[in-house]
């Protein structure tokens, strides 16, 4: 067998400085004042916008309302009112595949005017509705549809954030993929008390504009998210980090025993507090993919820890009579390798990740890394160190009991 590394040599040293790391990551976050809440855990106005230019517009101007409905399929216009029987038009894009074939469809209808601003080729199913206009079709005010280019360059996050500063407190995360051009926006309670409530949606609307161009920007979606919700979900999402940990220690208890439970949940606690320290220090936003993060770096610290105690319970087995240190230190130099291969191999796609995208991605990818190399730290000597301390504990009982060392007086 290969040379056993004395990895128990650095337990101690490896507590002090964790226990060092431990406390400038929790003076980092009381000085940081907690996490940069990113729009997920903020209460406010929640809008999602999409870059998207103006397709065409509709007026009507006969008898009766014409509202609006477009879903992924089809476009609807509903004409209903007093002394008026109502009536659907439908216009399935099976049947009308680009905007130019839609145009002459809805130029059939008595009443409707369509004035055709973007390319009549594109395809009649990329288009979009404003989620803050009305649908109800007016004869003095044109109601524009919107659609996303099939080859659009993407919009940088940063650009958007920057366009939004004169609105104030304004939180901005990418959503889908970069082509998509998807943003959602929060405005919280504060600024919505300084502008009045009601007219921050119409406000970002143009103020993208004004950077973006008018008619560029479409709002698929505004809602309003009160104190409470955005309170309750802070409060599930550290539920379930403490159920993960629950989770963990009964499933090391079950399968090992309570010492290495002990140990595995020591390691996964120390880990979470490096992650929330890094996300706290570093100001990175605080959001749903960051839970995303700090769950999947507990999964697999929890696979490296179990991978060493069950190498350590074989060994037992096999060398029964060599001190727990020895079979401690066999197992750790017997699945360095692994580890080692394993986890870079895991770090290189992760990095790659890092590199070549934006966003929450690359914050997702950043906590990732951090993780990791947290994770191997935790596996070799947190987890483990806590389990040679616990057994160092049991054996001095038991010789105690035995009468081969004095009681303490």
């Amino acid at each position: 067998m290969k040379k056993m590394i004395r990895f128990s040599k650095f337990f101690f040293p490896a507590a002090v400085l964790s226990t060092f790391i431990v406390i400038v990551g929790i003076s980092g976050f009381i000085f940081n004042r907690g996490f940069n809440l990113g729009v997920d855990f903020q209460a406010g106005l929640i809008q999602e916008v999409q870059f998207a230019p103006s397709a065409f517009s509709l007026t009507y101007n006969a008898p009766g309302n014409a509202n609006v409905i477009l879903t992924r399929n089809n476009l609807d216009i509903v004409i209903i009112g007093l002394g008026v029987d109502e009536l659907t038009h439908s216009f399935p894009f099976t049947s009308y595949p680009t905007q130019g074939d839609l145009i002459r469809g809805l130029r059939g209808i008595d009443g409707i005017s369509v004035s055709e601003i973007g390319p009549g080729n594109t395809s009649s199913s990329s288009l979009l509705q404003n989620a803050i206009r009305s649908p109800l079709l007016r004869a003095d005010i044109p109601y524009v549809l919107h659609y996303l280019p099939p080859n659009a360059a993407p919009v940088r996050i940063e650009d958007v954030r920057s366009s939004v500063l004169s609105l104030g407190t304004v939180a901005v995360q990418a959503l889908g993929s970069p082509p998509e051009r998807r943003f959602m926006l929060r405005m919280d309670d504060r600024e919505l008390e300084h502008e009045g409530r009601g007219v921050p949606s119409e406000r970002i609307m143009h103020t993208l504009e004004h950077t973006f161009g008018e008619g560029q920007v479409v709002v698929t979606r505004s809602d309003y998210v009160g104190e409470s919700f955005a309170r309750n979900l802070i409060e599930l999402a550290g539920l379930l980090i403490l159920l993960t940990l629950l989770l963990v220690g009964a499933y090391m208890t079950f399968r090992f025993k309570l010492q290495y439970a002990v140990g595995a949940v020591v390691g996964i606690i120390y880990d979470v507090i490096v992650i929330v320290a890094f996300v706290a220090v570093s100001r990175m936003e605080f959001n749903t993919i960051t839970i995303a993060a700090i769950l999947t770096i507990l999964g697999y610290s929890t696979n490296n820890t179990i991978v060493v105690f069950d190498r350590i319970r074989e060994y037992r087995r096999i060398f029964p009579d060599d001190p727990f240190v020895d079979v401690l230190n066999r197992s750790l130099t017997a699945t360095l390798n692994r580890t080692i291969i394993t986890t870079l191999t895991t770090m290189l796609a992760v990095l790659s990740l890092f590199i070549f995208t934006t966003g929450t991605m690359q914050d997702f990818a950043l906590a990732l890394l951090v993780g990791m190399a947290s994770g191997v730290y935790t596996t070799l000597f947190i987890a483990s160190g806590c389990v040679n301390f616990w057994e160092n504990i049991k054996v001095n009982k038991e010789k105690r009991r035995m009468g081969l060392i004095p009681a303490k007086a």
